[in-house]
């Protein structure tokens, strides 16, 4: 296959994982380690109702996300691709986040060409309308419904949140040096 655009979803992807942790810890007087988040509804580990969630999560999710820490080894990866492939960021953050979300990518480095949040999980419709040809995600049923419906390889960054099975053209991957390799492995066209 050809590759030459890819979709990257943020939180806990280019993001690490452990982002949300300190944070979760220290609000609501907790303990938790990434090991400790066994689903991705952080409302049921935290043994919260979801609105209560929500409410802190709007009080608090720019200042999680200005000071977000970038995934292990993703910067050196994606500053690599900056000039052989199109970036691009698709994220359920909601787009009043669109400047918090820009100035991250600035004060970090994180090349990019197009960022869209779109504020909802379901990616699909904007992953079909770019043109992407493999994204990169860490939420277990969206990695499944982006392979099925879009028919694109889709890398599942394993974590203890989305343990299932997948589709055979999802690929759980532990880091973003077996993403590198992985996408050198399947590409067609020349880039590494």
């Amino acid at each position: 296959m050809t590759i030459k655009r890819l979709g990257l979803d943020i939180d806990g992807t280019v993001t690490s994982p452990k982002t949300f942790l300190p944070y979760l810890n220290s609000s609501f007087n907790k303990k938790l380690s990434l090991d400790d988040l066994t689903e991705y509804n952080l409302a049921n580990i935290l043994g919260i109702h979801k609105d209560e969630f929500f409410k802190w999560l709007k009080a608090n999710e720019k200042n999680i996300y200005t000071n977000a820490v970038i995934a292990d080894d993703a910067h050196p990866i994606l500053k690599s691709w900056e000039g052989k492939y199109d970036l691009f960021y698709i994220s359920a953050r909601g787009n009043h986040l669109l400047d918090t979300t820009k100035n991250w990518f600035a004060a970090n480095s994180v090349p990019f060409h197009h960022i869209e949040l779109i504020g909802k999980h379901d990616k699909i419709d904007a992953i079909k309308k770019h043109g992407v040809d493999v994204f990169f995600e860490d939420k277990h049923d969206n990695a499944c419904a982006i392979a099925e419906e879009c028919q694109i390889p889709v890398i599942l960054f394993n974590t203890p949140y989305n343990q299932g099975t997948v589709p055979s053209n999802v690929s759980r991957l532990e880091s973003w040096h077996e993403a590198r390799q992985w996408i050198q492995l399947h590409n067609k066209s020349g880039r590494a």
